[in-house]
């Protein structure tokens, strides 16, 4: 979730800055040229006034009046080039130069200059030149009208390199620039405190609902901060794991409980069909029913005992040789097989993995009883053991008829027996019990098909210990 709501708050930041600093670096942009525009204004102005009394034109005659008048204006565009290196130069209205620096420049026949000049004539300053950016090699051309007596007799032009101009404007921007990384990093800093605060309770509630799913009851979600809304979603979940806990616990306490106290009437039901059986004649089939069907219930309420102390137990985990303690259940199951002719073999290397030596033992009783069971004569068992990083596995295969998908789906419920394998001696709760046991202590069993035909139980445990 982190990986999807930071990226979010990331380019929502990053939008938000750019839409500050975008406008902010044009606006520097603008402000450098428009103090440029300013003062070129100023010195246009400044011309203009020294220009306003030469009068002469190219074609007329001069005195030295106005030959003084002139050559202080082009003393002061000279000294005006030389120092700051800009063109500049006063035009008659026919673009025939009053004075100019350098001398050997003129007005050009077209672009910004010949437009500024055209402009100027009609007794305006020159309109404020398009904006130059730091990648452009424009210059800007500021343009002022020399009027006298209300006409306008010439116009002074300046014609200003950029260079500086840009230089500034990219100082400027590289400034917004570094700001905008400073802020983006406190940006993404806050960002990364503010998802770790807000979802942090998160975290802590998907890691508790994880154990309790996982059959760890007594997980509860520990106080982690954050938003108000979800410490008290962790409540509300706490106060729902403890009234499932205590539901949970009640059914297991009735189960057992039933089961503890229907033993003794059970018992003295039998005891009395014995002593009927006594007074009966010898083989009598009824009473061989009875005494059958009484057994049966007699089991399934010692299973149900167990099925209920086995979801409440914990496991009594320790490091144990799966190899050794395999062998010696296939050894313990041989007569069996042998009894029934059916071939049990078994493939144990020596590995070990964290598990309860009783439950595990209980676990691979049930399994290879039910493959010795729905396997025929002349069939076999194969019973393997293998191991991983992580997990040791004991496979057990038959050869039985197997299960449809159906069935397979199934296989492990409590009560649930096959269609096919109903008269056959059992309760159905054996399988449910293993995996009780099993997930306790953090194993698991699954079942597959076996080619070409029967049934895979995997029983499958941890190599970590209980601190990993």
């Amino acid at each position: 979730m982190r990986t999807r709501l930071l990226p979010l708050l990331i380019v929502l930041m990053a939008a938000v800055l750019l839409a500050l600093g975008i406008p902010l670096a044009v606006s520097v942009a603008a402000a450098q040229q428009q103090r440029v525009v300013v003062d070129r204004i100023d010195d246009t102005a400044r011309f203009a006034a020294l220009a306003q009394y030469v009068t002469d034109s190219p074609t007329g005659s001069q005195t030295n009046s106005t030959d003084e008048r002139k050559e202080t204006l082009n003393k002061e565009l000279a000294r005006y080039y030389d120092v700051y290196g800009i063109r500049a130069g006063v035009f008659y209205r026919n673009a025939k130069p009053m004075a100019n620096a350098p001398t050997n420049w003129f007005l050009p026949r077209t672009g910004e200059g010949r437009d500024a000049f055209s402009e100027a004539l009609f007794s305006r300053r020159s309109h404020d030149p398009e904006q130059v950016w730091p990648w452009q090699r424009h210059r800007l051309v500021v343009a002022s009208p020399v009027i006298r007596d209300g006409d306008v007799i010439a116009v002074v032009v300046t014609d200003s390199p950029t260079g500086q101009m840009r230089s500034k404007t990219l100082r400027g921007w590289l400034l917004i620039g570094a700001g905008e990384v400073a802020a983006m990093l406190i940006a993404l800093g806050a960002a990364l405190r503010l998802t770790g605060w807000v979802l942090r309770p998160v975290r802590v509630l998907d890691a508790t609902t994880h154990d309790i799913a996982t059959g760890r009851l007594k997980s509860r979600v520990a106080a982690a901060g954050g938003p108000p809304e979800l410490r008290r979603l962790a409540r509300s979940f706490n106060e729902m794991a403890d009234n499932v806990e205590d539901v949970l616990e009640q059914q297991r306490a009735f189960v057992a409980d039933a089961s503890h106290q229907l033993r003794n009437p059970l018992s003295a039901l039998l005891l009395r069909i014995e002593l009927l059986a006594l007074a009966l004649p010898e083989g009598n089939e009824e009473i061989a029913s009875v005494r059958t069907e009484g057994k049966r219930l007699a089991q399934v309420l010692d299973d149900l005992l167990d099925l209920a102390l086995a979801e409440h137990a914990e496991a009594d985990l320790r490091l144990t040789d799966i190899g050794a303690l395999t062998a010696e259940r296939v050894s313990s199951w041989q007569p069996l097989a042998e009894n029934k002719g059916v071939r049990l073999a078994g493939t144990c290397p020596a590995t070990t993995a964290w598990v309860d030596p009783v439950t595990l033992s209980s676990a691979l009783d049930a399994v290879i009883d039910n493959a010795l069971k729905f396997t025929p004569e002349g069939e076999s068992v194969e019973v393997k053991v293998a191991s991983n990083g992580e997990v040791s596995t004991v496979v057990v295969t038959d050869g039985g008829p197997g299960l449809s998908d159906e069935d397979l789906a199934r296989i492990g419920d409590r009560f649930w027996r096959s269609a096919g394998h109903q008269n056959i001696k059992g309760s159905g709760l054996g399988l449910s019990i293993s995996r009780a046991l099993l997930a306790a202590g953090g194993g698991s069993i699954a079942y597959a098909h076996h080619e070409p035909h029967g049934l895979r139980v995997t029983v499958t445990v941890p190599r970590s210990g209980p601190t990993a």
